[in-house]
């Protein structure tokens, strides 16, 4: 620093400078690290979530005889239509995942969208759900996440770490997901 005519202190303009740089080269490396953690928490989220539809999934066909949901919103809580504790609003999972808080066919969670499939929209005793799968994508590739993830009644979570698989079929993930170093049981 050096003073200033009125007796008041002051810093130089490359000082100032200095600061400025050691700023910028701090937020550059920080950005980046800052956004990878952010997807890759996304990530986890969505396998999680993945996770809970599975479960929520096993119990609706234990509980209802009709094989699995048809739908992410047959397992949500009770809506407008329906009281709750039946098999169209079964009450397993809650209302952002099932996409009855928005009345979403595809809900959108963490960065990520699911999109389930299944046989038949509404199983019956006499032609239930015997399969289903769900693949969530993140819903701005490379900012929300960059793999894509499938679960089907078999209960593993596949990976996609290049995010270019995005649906499957409603027998499962198999058929459509490949085998690879990339993609595999986590």
């Amino acid at each position: 620093m050096r003073d200033l005519p009125t007796g008041h202190h002051g810093y130089s303009l490359l000082e100032l400078l200095f600061v400025v740089t050691i700023i910028l080269i701090i937020a550059a490396i920080a950005v980046p690290r800052f956004l990878k953690t952010k997807y890759s928490a996304n990530e986890v989220s969505a396998a999680n979530s993945l996770r809970q539809i599975n479960t929520a999934n096993a119990n609706y066909s234990a509980h209802f005889n009709i094989g699995y949901a048809g739908s992410l919103a047959q397992l949500g809580p009770a809506t407008a239509g329906c009281t709750g504790g039946e098999s169209a609003c079964a009450d397993l999972l809650d209302s952002v995942l099932s996409g009855t808080a928005l009345s979403l066919a595809q809900p959108v969670k963490s960065g990520y969208r699911f999109t389930y499939y299944a046989p038949s929209g509404t199983p019956t005793t006499a032609a239930p759900n015997g399969t289903y799968a769900v693949v969530a994508t993140p819903t701005i590739p490379g900012n929300t996440g960059v793999s894509t993830f499938c679960i089907d009644n078999r209960g593993a979570v596949y990976r996609d770490t290049s995010g270019t698989q995005t649906t499957a079929a409603p027998g499962g993930c198999a058929a459509s997901w490949p085998v690879g170093p990339s993609i595999g049981p986590i």
